[in-house]
């Protein structure tokens, strides 16, 4: 009989991936009260400022040197995909696009043939603690569209389907459908030039919440050749078609045929990506992911000769104020706003 799991890695910091996808990180920090200029209400002696990526009094800085996060930094070549589960981020581009998002939405960002961005993690509460979490993924672009123009855009919390199953003892399983169709349940569509635009891509992010004891059933991916990572971060102990997956653990497992997912002894968090892999040749260095040794020489000259558009801000760590509203404001002008 064919195996269920054919794969088992330990979660690092990055977690590992497999094509599609890139990278996947996930952000969980216990930022305290902020202070008046939306950092840490607390010394930062003795962290490494600018590099700081070891947890400590349960957060870290990044590259940030005031408020924590990460400065204009470059991409070509792939798709970011940030899905901002709690906490506030502060985006800014060098297309003059700009974003404040969190609670639940989620910023798809194609970066295509170039494009400078920040991403700022405002601690906007004075009076108790500002929790970030998040996961970033990168999402690669095939070679037919690593030179794509960039395209930024929004998927609000308000508009991400959540799909709700009870299992035969009143066990809930929630799951909250970023990319993919689930029972039906379609989001906002990807980018026009993203992976996950074409149909036959199969490209799937869920997020999936267990109550102890609940037991899902995960349907089979729609392309023969999908590649389905579940990536158990949460919970105590877990079975996908009868086998068994170690906490802090991801999990390869079989998507050609429905898995019954069971939250063995205590409630449980997924993370699932899937697609139908590229099957392209990857050289990648650092914010750079195309399919040759050249094209990323060309990439890293092109970045030296015309940061991608340049950098509109006055600071490299732009944040958007101190009022507690999500909006966007695109590079053509148009504005979103959210309440809540």
């Amino acid at each position: 009989m064919k195996e269920i799991v054919l794969a088992s890695r330990a979660l690092g910091f990055p977690w590992d991936t497999v094509d599609p996808f890139l990278f996947c990180v996930h952000h969980n920090d216990a930022y305290p009260k902020g202070n008046e200029k939306l950092g840490p209400d607390v010394s930062l002696s003795g962290r490494n400022l600018g590099m700081d990526f070891e947890v400590r009094d349960g957060f870290r800085m990044y590259h940030g040197h005031v408020v924590p996060g990460f400065p204009q930094h470059p991409h070509r070549g792939f798709e970011t995909v940030t899905i901002a589960r709690r906490g506030l981020i502060d985006h800014s581009d060098s297309l003059g696009a700009a974003a404040r998002f969190g609670k639940g939405d989620v910023q798809w960002l194609t970066a295509g043939k170039g494009i400078v961005h920040s991403e700022m993690f405002p601690l906007l509460r004075r009076d108790e603690g500002n929790p970030v979490e998040l996961f970033q993924i990168w999402l690669n672009l095939p070679a037919a569209d690593k030179m794509a123009d960039p395209h930024f855009s929004m998927l609000w919390d308000k508009d991400i389907p959540r799909q709700r199953f009870t299992d035969d003892h009143g066990k809930v399983t929630s799951v909250t459908v970023v990319a993919g169709e689930l029972n039906g349940a379609v989001p906002p569509p990807a980018p026009p030039r993203s992976w996950a635009s074409r149909a036959d891509s199969d490209v799937a992010i869920w997020t999936i919440q267990m109550q102890a004891g609940a037991k899902w059933t995960l349907p089979a991916a729609k392309n023969p050749n999908t590649v389905r990572t579940l990536y158990f971060f949460e919970g105590k102990a877990l079975t996908v078609g009868g086998e068994k997956v170690k906490p802090n653990h991801l999990a390869v497992v079989r998507s050609d045929i429905e898995l019954e997912v069971h939250a063995a002894d205590s409630n449980v968090e997924l993370l699932m990506l899937q697609g139908r892999p590229i099957g392209e040749t990857v050289v990648q260095h650092g914010p750079f992911v195309m399919n040759s040794r050249r094209e990323i020489e060309q990439a890293m000259m092109d970045y030296r000769r015309t940061q991608f558009g340049g950098w509109p801000w006055p600071v490299d760590d732009p944040v958007h104020g101190p009022a507690d509203k999500r909006f966007a404001r695109h590079a053509d002008g148009k504005v979103e706003e959210v309440d809540g």
